[in-house]
């Protein structure tokens, strides 16, 4: 049983919010990293067509465009010219191959790019990520710096890099950069026990984390202020919600009001056990992407260290904020590497 969306501590707002919106303009890539999660079984595009009509349909504060490597889009170029001429906040999660598919002008257009960077070693992350990525992606981000448009690092925690990260995180310092941790979402283990050792904290979405760190509940999120149109052209209410999605005629149908439909309200529902927790306001019963993910959404997430009686605390430092939009539209964490 799970509480109602009206009790789970993040409720809508009575006017319609700005959204934060994923853009998987294609699932092509030119990796095939073995963790993605993208749907790699054959070749999915928004038209520039669909991405005109989301845009018009729905209030946005920032777009990302992630999914898949969106230079391989042959609307790209088009499709990029017409989110600059809105006032959005525009972001891209790369491998270095979109960057380098754009001119000068085009890049300066971004707010924050992230390069996905999961090992501090050429050899690991070329083994992983494919030949000459390590170059490229490192070429990509000193021309983003030359420009002046803010880089960020991104990881995904894994098995083989956990105790890596402090490493990877003074690589992007390089760049005066922060490094944005992702939790590997089909782990189904609990042997990752998260440090913030040579690192500061910039912003922590990701809930239990925000919640072991003694901070207070998040504004939006998931279920209530983000909206992610995939590659298929469906709909999900964040870059991690298993399965499929609803087809875009919901989202241009409903609008604003698409946070009303059956997978937002399941992404902003409260395990029953978790109602009694002294940390619900700042979990809200944890990520409900991975309750869903593990076919139990009425359970407690799967990570969370209560359910085993185990009640840590994580000692943080607090950095100096930056804009970060991203952080609007996924639940992660942002540290940068100590001086």
């Amino acid at each position: 049983m799970s509480l109602s969306a009206a009790d789970d501590g993040r409720s809508i707002q009575s006017e319609a919010p700005a959204f934060a919106l994923g853009l998987g303009l294609t699932n092509e890539c030119n990796l095939a990293c073995a963790f993605c999660y993208r749907d790699a079984s054959h070749v999915d595009r928004l038209t520039i067509e669909q991405v005109r009509a989301v845009i018009e349909r729905i209030p946005v504060r920032s777009v990302n465009l992630g999914t898949g490597e969106n230079g391989l889009h042959p609307e790209f170029v088009p499709i990029l010219a017409y989110l600059r001429a809105h006032p959005i906040k525009l972001t891209m999660t790369t491998n270095g191959y979109s960057v380098a598919s754009i001119t000068d002008a085009d890049l300066a257009a971004f707010k924050d790019i992230e390069f996905s960077l999961d090992y501090p070693t050429e050899a690991d992350q070329d083994n992983q990520r494919g030949p000459g990525n390590w170059q490229l992606l490192h070429q990509q981000a000193a021309r983003c710096r030359r420009l002046g448009v803010p880089v960020t690092f991104i990881a995904v925690m894994m098995q083989s890099n956990f105790d890596q990260l402090a490493e990877i995180a003074a690589i992007a310092k390089t760049y005066a950069a922060p490094l944005r941790i992702n939790v590997y979402q089909s782990v189904r283990t609990d042997k990752f026990a998260l440090t913030y050792e040579h690192t500061d904290v910039i912003a922590i979405g990701e809930p239990l984390v925000r919640a072991m760190a003694g901070l207070p509940p998040r504004r939006g999120g998931c279920g209530v202020a983000t909206v992610r149109v995939t590659p298929r052209a469906t709909v999900q209410p964040c870059v991690y919600w298993p399965g499929g999605g609803a087809p875009l005629d919901i989202l241009l149908h409903a609008g604003p009001n698409v946070v009303g439909t059956k997978a937002f309200v399941d992404a902003r529902s409260v395990p029953q056990a978790c109602v009694v927790c002294s940390h619900l306001a700042a979990c809200g019963g944890g990520c409900a992407g991975r309750r869903r993910l593990m076919g139990a959404l009425g359970a407690p997430d799967p990570y969370c260290p209560i359910t085993r009686n185990d009640q840590r605390r994580l000692a943080i430092r607090q950095a100096a904020a930056r804009e970060m939009p991203k952080l609007e539209s996924a639940c992660t964490t942002i540290v940068i590497a100590r001086d």
